[in-house]
């Protein structure tokens, strides 16, 4: 099974972006990102054995808890670069806690045997994946011209385990267990 890890974005931050996407998406036509799938990844485990999960659980079990955080999403951008763009994301403004956990994610799952991360962290949040040659100059332009990008803040309580299961109209994301972001909370 393929798996991450990472936080949620609530209902009211998604309905902030429903409104930027409903400006841009016919600008461009690239594979848009659902709504509901949208997440902050903080390690990707990648291809998992069924029968090894609930080790990685409780490996999970074990990362530090770093508190509630207060995470802002501001600003748009394009991984690698504008000029030869393969994903457009929303950026994340958060607590260095943020990064920490995402070390401590990776560390956990590197001791049993997940390949550590190789990239530097860079928390997004995944808007649209440009996988074909089409004219971006149109979307680059309504970007360019929005008035405003700061769409909102809210607070994360909890991180999760999930799965990603492709299917033909995009991939299916399932919650497998749920880690509070209090130390004091049961897990």
């Amino acid at each position: 099974m393929r798996l991450f890890i990472g936080l949620d974005v609530p209902y009211e931050m998604r309905r902030n972006l429903e409104l930027l996407l409903k400006l841009l998406q016919p600008k461009a036509d690239i594979a848009w990102s659902p709504l509901s799938n949208l997440h902050i990844t903080t390690k990707f485990v990648g291809m998992w054995p069924v029968e090894r999960l609930d080790e990685l659980k409780d490996a999970l079990k074990q990362v530090p808890r770093p508190g509630a955080m207060k995470i802002g999403i501001r600003g748009l951008g394009w991984f690698p670069n504008p000029h030869h763009p393969h994903v457009l994301y929303a950026g994340i403004q958060a607590p260095d806690a943020l990064r920490q956990l995402a070390k401590d994610c990776d560390d956990a799952c590197t001791e049993i045997g997940v390949p550590p991360e190789t990239k530097e962290f860079h928390p997004h949040l995944t808007l649209a994946r440009i996988k074909t040659t089409v004219d971006l100059f149109p979307l680059k332009k309504a970007i360019a011209d929005l008035p405003n990008s700061d769409f909102g803040a809210y607070t994360a309580k909890e991180f999760h385990l999930y799965q990603s299961r492709p299917t033909a109209t995009g991939s299916v994301y399932t919650k497998f267990a749920t880690y509070p972001l209090e130390a004091s909370q049961e897990v």
